[in-house]
């Protein structure tokens, strides 16, 4: 039985961290090839399985001695059909490894969770196609394509499923459609290029509020992630409603452009210090902000950064 389904702390007035760059790290720090920057396959094996908890367990670590909550995303950005067949996963063997990767996940909360400091559990969910390229789905197609994934994690102990680097608005439709008919909290979390808009051109705003429009509302909160803070503040600068939606961040730790990442060969790490400062800023001016981590670059040492700056600001 699903623990926080029915109440999810984080929308309270707490702050609750999530990990880094889950692929980035394996890969370029761990030295895993990764097929189709795919995670999910490592839940085959033992030893794949411990090269994850060594992951996840520096941010629990961070998240214990820093007193904070915790969102514990599954592996599974790439546990869905398309990408599942390119790994030679059929249905069954890919919603076998979506219901497993909640089980493991939640086993690591049997050992880190502390009264207070609540873990939840979030079966991630990835686009269709590129994070980085946008799609040509409809809504409806969008609805019907990911159920599959939303309906596995709806059977299991999750207790709330985001859709992560979503670059379209009727993909986020689609996923929140979904995920409201099989009773799970929804979080629709956008991907923006350097001037702050999605790849089809809109913006930010446009995004959040066709997707609310469509959805009656229906995502429990907003984020952003995969993208720098510098490519976004403008477009929260001017304090406006909608972004009051927003209710995390997962920035990326470089400002490079996302067709320079995907040619990158190196990791570029940027400054965390630096990250975590913008993170302050943003959440001084959006307390809504209660969710924060990092995706592409970032590791242990942006969320502790993370930590170091906006604490104090969060307890004023």
């Amino acid at each position: 039985m699903a623990k926080y389904r029915s109440q999810l702390p984080q929308i309270i007035d707490s702050l609750f961290l999530t990990d880094g760059g889950l692929e980035t790290t394996l890969v370029f720090h761990e030295g895993l090839d990764l097929p189709c920057f795919a995670s999910f396959p490592l839940l085959a094996n033992e030893d794949g399985r411990a090269k994850l908890s060594k992951y996840y367990e520096e941010y629990l670590r961070i998240s214990r001695d820093s007193g904070l909550g915790f969102i514990l995303d599954t592996p599974t950005w790439r546990a869905n059909p398309d990408w599942g067949r390119e790994l030679g996963y059929d249905a069954a063997a890919l919603a076998d490894l979506n219901r497993r990767s909640v089980a493991y996940i939640s086993s690591l909360r049997d050992g880190w969770e502390r009264p207070g400091q609540e873990i939840l559990l979030n079966g991630v969910i990835g686009p269709r196609g590129d994070g980085y390229k946008a799609g040509r789905m409809t809504a409806e197609e969008a609805e019907d394509y990911h159920a599959l994934q939303i309906s596995v994690f709806a059977e299991t102990e999750a207790d709330m499923v985001s859709a992560i680097t979503m670059n379209t608005v009727e993909e986020a439709i689609g996923i929140a459609r979904a995920a409201k008919k099989s009773g799970m909290p929804c979080v629709i979390s956008f991907t923006v290029e350097t001037d702050g808009r999605l790849a089809t051109g809109i913006s930010l705003r446009e995004a959040i509020e066709e997707t609310d429009a469509a959805t009656d509302g229906s995502p429990t909160y907003y984020m952003i992630n995969c993208a720098h803070p510098s490519h976004f503040e403008d477009a929260l600068s001017r304090g406006e409603q909608w972004a009051k939606r927003i209710g995390g961040l997962r920035a990326n730790a470089s400002a490079k452009s996302h067709a320079e990442l995907d040619e990158a060969t190196e990791l570029d790490i940027g400054d965390p210090l630096d990250l975590a400062q913008r993170y302050r800023s943003l959440r001084g001016r959006y307390p809504s902000m209660r969710v924060i981590g990092g995706c592409c670059g970032t590791d242990h040492r942006h969320i502790q950064a993370m930590c170091d700056v906006c604490l104090p600001r969060a307890a004023a």
